[in-house]
């Protein structure tokens, strides 16, 4: 019996330690599957997605965009609030309602925090944490349309705002124009001293005015067709000097350029005793002053002739005949000056000349004008540089086209161009009878209805037709009021100072002044004793 136990147990063991192993085999099997699986899954996703479920969340919340264009959205309603509670701070200082400006900058403070500490944690608002905020502003707001801080409220102070700077501005440009007007008018004290002490150097040194006697030899020169005759009409000495110097030291054959000065009576014998006393390069100067020429009179000149007008007077030198409705610059005496109007009468001053160029007192020249004398103008009177360009105008910013004269004779997009630096063929001039044409604009304007300002609009009407455009590089203008090409300077034989800021001023463009101060000799005893630097 014992060996039959024996023998009948054993195969139950055998069994039973098979099963245990199969069932490990089979955890094992199933383990190497789930792992398998996994490895497959992870391959197949995207790295993005690798980011934890509760991150995911966290990142949708930041879409400001969506946040903003959401109708339910908190973080838009407080930004909305905002921007309102920001318009009727404004609008409540300008009410001087200081306080209630106070408690709507506080509100907007709160909300602004709200709204950075959600960005900061990189989550949205949510409804509970911003009802107060929401809820307090909203209050405010109410009470800012019952202080009658709405939007007509708002537009209606905005605009009475508007007018009010608008008039503000115009005032200041007024007095801005007025107060430049006259430093542009002032007579610096250096220049007042110098014509007192040549005035007198003048009269009290009896070798200057037989050095002038010595010079009359030249006088065939002031006739001779063959030499190069500049004019210039002024009562400014040093500018004067600065154009002649200038002229001499950049021409080519100085000892054939011949310049007629015309000035008046008050500065004539200052004007000589400079001329006199000092040499320019060998080039011939002669000094006149308009008083001495017997047929400008009343009778024959218009000019003359408005300045006997007591309205005209009235117009020009009291300033209080229309309530101040034009602008100071229209009211300048200086365009009633004869010297200024001289220009229309070049034929007359010098009756034996052929080809003269005019160029004012505020110029420097830098190249040889000789070639100005060789331009053939085709049987025009005026050889001048046009102006229509981007900054400068065409005929109908100078002229009212309003008036029936003014349209039936010229075409407004005429081009304009520029007085300062101009070649007039005198044989064509007297043929034409230029001078009689600008008398018949000149009686026409007495009124002032045809145009307001200056010499520039009677020349444009009196030498409409008979002007010949030069290349630009001989007259370039704006050095005393705006910025110029640096090339176009370079380039420019004429450089033309127009405008209120002349280099002789201390309103003067710094940046342009050297072009005509190096031709200035600050060296000079009198120009010293005179304080000139």
């Amino acid at each position: 019996m014992r060996r039959r136990g024996v023998d009948f147990r054993r195969p139950v063991r055998r069994r039973l330690s098979n099963v245990v192993w199969w069932t490990m085999l089979g955890i094992v099997v199933l383990v190497f599957i789930v792992i398998f699986s996994k490895e497959a899954q992870i391959e197949s996703t995207p790295t993005i997605s690798r980011r934890p479920y509760r991150h995911d969340k966290i990142m949708e919340g930041l879409n400001i965009t969506d946040e903003m264009l959401s109708p339910n959205s908190v973080t838009r309603q407080l930004s909305d609030q905002i921007s309102l509670a920001k318009a009727f701070v404004v609008i409540a200082k300008e009410s001087n309602n200081l306080q209630f400006a106070w408690e709507l900058s506080a509100q907007i403070r709160n909300s602004q925090a709200l709204l950075s500490n959600a960005a900061t944690r990189r989550t949205p608002l949510t409804v509970g944490e911003s009802e107060t905020a929401v809820r307090d502003m909203a209050l405010l707001l109410y009470q800012a349309q019952q202080l009658h801080y709405d939007s007509a409220t708002m537009i209606m102070r905005l605009k009475a705002k508007i007018q009010a700077l608008e008039e503000q501005m115009s005032s200041v440009s007024e007095k801005s124009s007025k107060y430049g007007q006259i430093a542009a008018e002032e007579v610096p004290k250096s220049l007042y001293c110098l014509g007192v002490r040549l005035t007198t150097e003048w009269f009290g040194n009896p070798n200057l005015q037989r050095k002038l006697q010595e010079r009359k030899q030249m006088e065939a020169k002031l006739k001779d067709n063959s030499m190069y005759h500049f004019c210039v009409f002024s009562d400014n000495i040093i500018a004067s000097s600065v154009v002649v110097n200038s002229t001499a030291l950049n021409s080519k054959n100085p000892d054939k350029v011949v310049f007629h000065l015309v000035t008046d009576e008050i500065n004539y014998a200052a004007m000589k005793a400079w001329f006199t006393m000092n040499s320019f390069q060998g080039v011939t100067v002669e000094v006149q002053k308009f008083e001495d020429f017997k047929w400008l009179n009343a009778s024959y000149v218009p000019v003359l002739k408005q300045l006997q007008d007591s309205e005209t007077q009235s117009y020009y030198f009291s300033g209080h005949n229309d309530d101040g409705r034009t602008p100071i610059k229209f009211r300048n005496p200086k365009y009633l000056s004869m010297l200024n109007h001289l220009r229309f009468y070049i034929p007359e001053v010098f009756p034996e000349l052929k080809k003269v160029v005019f160029l004012d007192d505020d110029v420097v020249v830098q190249r040889d004008l000789s070639g100005l004398f060789s331009i053939e103008l085709n049987g025009n009177v005026n050889g001048a540089v046009e102006t229509c360009m981007e900054t400068f105008h065409r005929y109908h910013k100078y002229l009212n086209y309003s008036h029936p004269l003014i349209r039936a004779h010229f075409d407004p997009d005429a081009c304009g161009w520029a007085f300062g630096m101009n070649v007039f063929d005198l044989v064509e001039w007297r043929k034409r009878n230029v001078t009689g044409i600008y008398h018949y604009w000149q009686e026409r304007n007495v009124d002032r209805t045809l145009w307001k300002l200056g010499t520039l609009p009677p020349g444009l009407l009196t030498f409409y037709g008979l002007t010949v455009a030069l290349d630009p590089s001989w007259h370039v203008l704006g050095l005393g009021y705006t910025n110029v090409d640096p090339q176009l300077i370079e380039k420019g034989a004429v450089l033309h100072f127009n405008g209120n800021s002349k280099p002789w001023l201390k309103i003067g463009m710094e940046k342009y002044k050297p072009f005509w101060e190096k031709y200035v000799d600050y060296s000079h005893p009198l120009l010293q004793q005179c304080n000139f630097h």
